[in-house]
């Protein structure tokens, strides 16, 4: 007979179901991220269910006890699949045919019925889509969508990097034909209903190889003294309506992919490239905010609606920028009015409040074959910001228009742009470290944070220090997304704030658009999924990102494969337990110092509030912002890896890396 417990016995431990995002590490570890919850539930590899990483799932966890220090649980349901085509590889024994992933997260093979090859073999590289995975199935089945011809290796890398982001490399048969179908005709009864903008002086400024422009500019002298400038942008909703298969396909996407050599657009090239781009000497629909301005920058009236554009030239941002410079060539007087009022418009913005960042970015030169043979760092420069300021103007007025408006006293269901105040705990480690250098900063409130980042970006120009603080400070800030839940833009100083000026390349912007129209006919329906569409938006943008990160690393590794056995100045980008990272100054190419290698002098340990790798006998330190020599060792494609050696100055190298890198040399 048993006994009955005592009443001191400790409660058992009870079930509870959370909802959270399946993150699966390389070491094939998995964490449930649950929203709100500071701390992940870890799942062991033989309790992931028929879950994937990246699904969205239902995890099993047991509380109660106090001696529980971490949340163990075991995934039960999956919500919502991340990622429904792969990219790999299919394996065929004894008729029996598999699909293996190649991405860098554990994934189990995919059966493949036979009937569902569609013309692949052993050995072939291929697209899988998964179909199911049934309860009593032991294999997630899948078929294959696409045998992959690549004309060469990096050709093979990048389409495997856009894959592994969970996009598609091509758009459906139905997308296309739909695509196909559509008439950029001009028609009188569609003229009618917008605002004619054709007999304004109008006209694009874009990168050199754009071959999609969604903006222009036109620009005319009023009566009154002041200018009509309008800031006009692609209609992309005109042709893709909701519910139809483009609308579908694009939101789906949700945005293009830029990676180095190419670009895998979220519409399909009919669209982007021929309808919707406003091409030099073409009639195009357009939707637009027009304003009046006065030569203080002072905005007196603004109207928001759709138009027809004539765009009378095509600038590049090298164009722009040499009119500027010599203040003469083709319709030069306006583009030095609007420079000047693009300036205004900047000194106001930070002086409201806006944070002035800026980061570096480079530009592969690439042959014939895609191989790239030269790195360019892109310089922002007037014509840039010229271009940035006048959409930052349009998009805030939309945000601000649409703000506004209320239906029942709630404010309507928008795709807003917002960027969260930054974390106070987040931004004192970097406070502390900046105070090293001999800056000080104010974590008081929001104002007095945006005032001492912008007096730090000011005083650190041109200093040895200014890119380690420039990449610290961005990585303490909130990221922007997209939400209903209007907070404001803090990066921008805006207090409503929208993504209106891109719809070719992301889909909010549609959505914005079609919100907008509805506003001005005055026939909202609010949309109940908007929360929804906008976290899949972010998701997607992350994704993208995500993809060019991986696509540039490849090109980079690529690049300095030529370089095995040379040195180089870098400077130390980035410091973790494992190492730190070198980011060389000529090529700005980052990888990898080894703490293993770094053992081999004195026994380093991680220093996480000085962001340095302390040696315990020599006290040698490598420090964030560090300059130093580096020999390049190793550049593997596959893992998208450089790995780099320290170089000690003065003196001769006591541990030296295999001869077989160096005959590689090219």
């Amino acid at each position: 007979m048993q006994k009955k417990s005592g009443g001191n016995t400790k409660k058992s431990s009870q079930v509870q179901l959370l909802k959270g995002k399946l993150d699966i590490s390389r070491s094939g570890m998995g964490f449930v991220i649950v929203e709100g919850q500071d701390k992940d539930v870890i799942v062991r590899p033989n309790d992931f269910g028929k879950a994937f990483h990246g699904d969205l799932v239902r995890v099993q966890v047991a509380t109660g006890g106090n001696s529980i220090k971490r949340l163990e649980g075991k995934i039960v349901d999956v919500i919502e699949r991340k990622q429904t085509i792969f990219f790999g590889h299919v394996e065929i024994n004894k008729n029996i045919a598999f699909f293996v992933s190649s991405g860098d997260k554990p994934i189990p093979d995919f059966f493949i019925p036979v009937e569902k090859l569609n013309g692949a073999v052993h050995g072939d590289k291929v697209i899988a889509k998964f179909i199911q995975w049934n309860k009593d199935d032991k294999k997630p089945q899948a078929e294959i969508e696409t045998i992959i011809n690549a004309q060469s290796e990096s050709d093979m890398a990048m389409k495997e990097i856009i894959v592994e982001a969970g996009f598609p490399l091509s758009f459906e048969k139905e997308v296309m034909m739909a695509a196909e179908e559509l008439s950029g005709r001009i028609t009188r009864e569609e003229t009618m209903k917008r605002k004619d903008c054709r007999d304004i002086l109008t006209f694009t400024i874009d990168p050199v190889d754009a071959k999609d422009f969604d903006d222009a500019i036109s620009i005319r002298n009023l009566d009154n003294g002041n200018y009509e400038i309008g800031v006009h942008i692609a209609d992309v909703s005109h042709f893709v309506k909701p519910g139809t298969i483009l609308d579908k396909s694009a939101y789906a996407r949700a945005t293009s992919v830029y990676l180095p050599d190419r670009v895998n657009p979220m519409l399909p090239e009919k669209i982007s490239n021929e309808l919707c781009s406003l091409r030099p000497n073409e009639d195009k629909y357009t939707f637009s905010v027009i304003f009046q301005i006065t030569n203080r920058a002072e905005i007196k009236h603004k109207w928001i609606g759709r138009t027809i554009i004539h765009s009378n030239h095509r600038f590049t941002y090298e164009d722009a920028q040499q009119i500027i410079e010599t203040k003469d060539g083709p319709h030069h007087k306006a583009i030095l009015l609007l420079n000047n009022l693009a300036q205004q418009f900047r000194k106001e913005r930070f002086d409201n409040g806006a944070i002035n960042f800026s980061s570096t970015e480079v530009r592969f030169q690439l042959d014939e074959k895609g191989k790239p043979i030269g790195i360019i760092v892109k310089e922002s420069k007037d014509a840039h910001k010229l271009i940035e300021e006048f959409m930052l103007l349009a998009n805030k007025a939309v945000a601000e228009h649409v703000s506004k408006i209320k239906i029942n006293k709630e404010p309507i269901p928008f795709p807003y742009r917002i960027h969260d105040n930054p974390d106070e705990e987040k931004l004192k480690p970097f406070a502390a470290f900046a105070r090293k250098f001999g800056y000080t900063f104010d974590v008081h409130n929001e104002k007095e944070i945006a005032n001492s980042f912008n007096q730090l970006l000011s005083e650190v120009k041109g200093k040895p220090e200014q890119h380690v603080l420039e990449q610290l400070g961005i990585r303490t800030m909130a990221k922007a997304v997209y939400t209903s839940e209007n907070i404001g833009h803090y990066g921008l100083g805006f207090e409503n704030y929208c993504h209106f000026t891109s719809p070719i390349r992301r889909y909010p912007d549609v959505m914005v658009h079609r919100i907008l129209q509805d506003c001005i006919d005055k026939n909202i329906k609010p949309e109940k999924k908007m929360e929804d569409w906008c976290r899949h938006c972010s998701e997607r943008e992350r994704g993208a990102m995500e993809a060019e990160r991986a696509g540039n690393k490849y090109k980079q590794v690529e690049f300095m494969q030529q370089f095995l056995g040379d040195e180089f100045e870098g400077i130390i980008s980035g410091v973790a337990s494992f190492g730190f990272f070198v980011e060389t100054v000529e090529h700005k190419c980052e990888g990898l110092v080894s703490i293993r290698d770094l053992n081999l002098y004195d026994d380093f340990q991680h220093d996480e509030a000085d962001y340095a790798l302390v040696g315990m006998r020599t006290k040698k330190k490598f420090r964030m912002g560090d300059k130093l020599k580096i020999r390049v060792v190793a550049a593997n494609l596959t893992k998208r890896q450089l790995d780099y050696e320290w170089v000690m100055e003065g003196a001769t190298q006591t541990k030296t890396k295999p001869a077989v890198n160096k005959k590689k040399k090219k």
